[in-house]
This record gives structure tokens, C-alpha cells and sequence, in this order.
């Protein structure tokens, strides 16, 4: 039998607005035996706390065995939004468990916050570069994006502020710690700043932490949501996104959200028509493991792993690209944001040396997609994460013959 053509359906014409992700088009290239990559934003398989985990779930179905296994609150389940309320508290954030939500990972907080805040055609500021699945996200319901510079200490305040009195956006985005893919981290002034203009323009703005928690050395500035008992008016107009993806596991897929109530109630109703609550089974599992005090131990685990890989990565690009690339040492989270500079004749356009590193048995993620507006094509962001010492010192070398 001959097959036949599949008929074209009138699609949704919100998705013209957006394509996609060239991270997850870059991966159908990675099969090629033997590459080393570093285009992954994945904590590492590896180090898992298995042992916990196991041990957090038996317990859930042990002791609670009905409520793990039921239909739960959209809302989130109960004793997860306590456990929650207090591992904010060690970072300084004030929050009681029910000012605050559970999601199918930050990113659904994020969607959440798009469904409820952004029609066709609003302003909405993002970071350039910024997480090119909020970039996604926002433009399906049809935001138009507007860039804020970055450098080494997050957000240029004096461009935000001009872009938020030129546009007048419906809200502003930014990732303040370790921001994914730059690695930039805005400075204790700064984050005041970002506050004051809230207040001023009375704009929302929405702080994503996936990242906060994975420090090298001292622990980062408080986040915005912590800062803000500093600048009156200033807690209603923050959305706080965090997750346990980073620090624990991506496979539970919890995160939450903390905003002002009338925000909080009109999400809440968005999830009920989207997944009606997020799986119940995670949130006991997670909430026992915080409730067994494993998390201290583990995050510090990952910090000295990842604070090794990064410095190792650091070392090994200034020793083989020298100065035909330029970066700042990341403090923090998972990921090298680096520029190639052209010096010396060497390639400048990041998706060529893309392909070239391929070739060479590499893989490394392009910046140019991680720019609403006016991308910089010389960028490129590299993780370190899930790469042991040696297969980076391989790779980079692989990289300095792709040059």
C-alpha cells in the first residue's frame, strides 16, 4: 500500500511565534561514538543521592501511603510546602507554607506565569542572553521580548531602567544567581537597585533561582525575594521560581513559586486546567528527604565537584584558546559563558566553531539562541556538570584544534 500524505491541521497560530529549541536540535547530532559534551544544562547522574531518595520514597509509602498515591491540591501537598517554607528560611526568605505553590518543575511556574500575566503583544524584559525556554515560553503567548544587557554582575541597572521607562513592560525576567547561560551573578547594589525599580514603575519581576544554591566558595548576595523586607512595596512585585532540579533531582520534577496572593490564586486556577496538581508521589518523596536533613550534606558534594570541574574548564580554555576567547570564572551554577574574540585570525562565529568542534569529537552549545533580541554570535556557553576532569581537559584541547 502506497502511504498517503498526512492533511495539514489548522494549528494554533501562537506557535508561529515560536520553533524549536536548538539546544534539543544540537543532541540529534551527538551520536557520534566518543564525543564529549558540554552542551548539557544536566546536574550529574552521578551524583545523585540514590540512597536518600530510596530511602524518602519507602517512607512516603510507608507512612502515607493514601496521600502519596491520590489526587492532591493543586495547590501542592501539604507537608512538601512546609518542608519548602523552611529550606527558604536558611537562604533568609520569609515565607509560610501556604504563600507558596508546587509546580511540575520551575519551568511550569514560568508558563504558569505567562498564561496569567502576558497577552499578544506585551513588553516583557528578559536578560540578554536569558533561558531560551523562557524565551519560548513567554513568546507563545505572545510577548515581545526585549533585551537587557548583561556583564559580569548581572543586569545593567542603568539599561534596565531605561528600557523599562522606554517599554513599560508587563513584567521584567531575570535569573540574579548564576544566570543560565552567562553564569553572571548581579551584585548586592545591583539586586537593591532592581528592587527600587519595581517600586518606581511599578512593574512585576519575576527572579528564577534554579541555580542559587550551587555556590563554590561564599554563599551569593540574598535573593531579590529576601532582599525585598529592605525596599517597601517591593515583596508584592517580586515572582519567586525555585526549584529541586539543580540541587537534588530533575527526575521529580518539583519546583515552586511565591508571589503575591492575587497572582498565587489566579496560577493556581491556570493549573487546575493544566496538569490539576503536580505528582503527588514526588512531593512526599521530596518533602521526606528534606525532612531527613540529607540536603546540607548533598549540596555540599556537588559543590566541590562541580567548583573542581569549573576551575579544571577555566584552566584548560585560557592554557588552549589563550586569548582567542574571553570569559569570567563562574562562581557558581553550571555553566563557562565565553566570547570568542577573533584574535589572532581565529574563527569568531560561534556556530561555525560549533560544527568544527564536532568534527573534532565535541559538543558545545551556540549563545546566539539564547538572545531575545540582537544576538551576539561570538558567544557560546560550555557546562561543566556532567563531564569528569580528564574527558574536559580532553575536550577543551578537542576545542583548541577546532579553532
Amino acid at each position: 500500500m502506497s502511504s498517503q500524505p498526512h492533511p495539514s491541521l489548522p494549528y494554533a497560530a501562537r506557535l508561529n511565534n515560536v520553533e524549536t529549541s536548538a539546544i534539543r536540535e544540537l543532541f540529534k547530532l551527538l551520536g557520534k561514538p566518543g564525543i564529549i559534551s558540554f552542551a548539557g544544562g544536566f546536574p550529574d547522574a552521578a551524583l545523585f543521592d540514590v540512597q536518600g531518595m530510596r530511602e524518602a520514597v519507602n517512607k512516603a509509602l510507608d507512612e502515607e501511603p493514601g496521600p502519596a498515591l491520590q489526587y492532591g491540591a493543586s495547590e501542592g501537598y501539604d507537608p512538601l510546602r512546609m518542608q519548602l517554607a523552611q529550606f527558604m528560611a536558611a537562604t533568609g526568605i520569609e515565607v509560610k507554607h501556604d504563600g507558596l505553590i508546587v509546580t511540575t518543575g520551575s519551568q511550569q511556574a514560568l508558563d504558569l506565569i505567562g498564561k496569567t500575566m502576558i497577552d499578544p503583544g506585551d513588553k516583557v524584559i528578559v536578560e540578554g542572553p536569558t533561558f531560551l525556554a523562557t524565551i519560548q515560553c513567554f513568546r507563545l503567548y505572545g510577548a515581545d521580548l526585549v533585551s537587557a544587557p548583561v556583564d559580569a554582575d548581572g543586569v545593567r541597572v542603568d539599561e534596565l531602567e531605561r528600557l523599562i521607562e522606554e517599554h513599560k513592560p508587563k513584567l521584567v525576567y531575570l535569573i540574579p544567581t548564576f544566570g543560565n547561560p552567562s553564569g553572571a551573578t548581579l551584585s548586592l547594589a545591583r539586586r537593591k537597585r532592581v528592587l527600587e525599580l519595581a517600586v518606581k514603575h511599578n512593574v512585576l519581576v519575576v527572579e528564577d533561582n534554579p541555580y542559587g544554591d550551587l555556590y563554590f566558595g561564599k554563599a551569593p548576595p540574598p535573593s531579590l525575594l529576601a532582599l525585598s523586607s529592605e525596599v517597601p512595596g517591593s515583596r508584592d512585585l517580586i515572582a519567586y521560581c525555585g526549584s529541586l532540579s539543580k540541587v537534588l533531582s530533575p527526575g521529580l520534577r518539583v519546583g515552586w513559586m511565591v508571589a503575591q496572593p492575587e497572582l498565587m490564586a489566579r496560577c493556581v486556577m491556570c493549573k487546575q486546567f493544566n496538569d490539576a496538581a503536580t505528582s503527588t508521589l514526588a512531593q512526599a518523596t521530596a518533602a521526606q528527604y528534606l525532612k531527613a536533613g540529607r540536603m546540607p550534606q548533598a549540596l555540599d558534594k556537588v559543590r566541590k565537584v562541580y567548583a573542581e570541574r569549573a576551575d579544571a574548564m577555566g584552566q584548560a580554555l585560557r592554557r588552549e584558546l589563550g586569548d582567542a576567547v574571553e570569559f569570567t570564572a563562574p562562581q557558581g551554577g553550571l555553566f563557562i559563558w565565553a566570547r570568542l574574540t577573533g584574535a589572532g585570525g581565529k574563527i569568531a562565529d560561534a556556530g561555525e566553531f560549533a560544527k568544527r568542534a564536532i568534527e573534532q569529537g565535541v559538543a558545545f552549545v551556540p549563545g546566539a539562541p539564547f538572545f531575545a533580541k540582537d544576538a551576539d554570535k561570538s558567544t557560546f556557553r560550555l557546562s561543566f556538570a556532567t563531564v569528569g576532569i580528564d574527558r574536559i581537559l580532553d575536550g577543551v584541547a578537542r576545542l583548541g584544534k577546532a579553532l
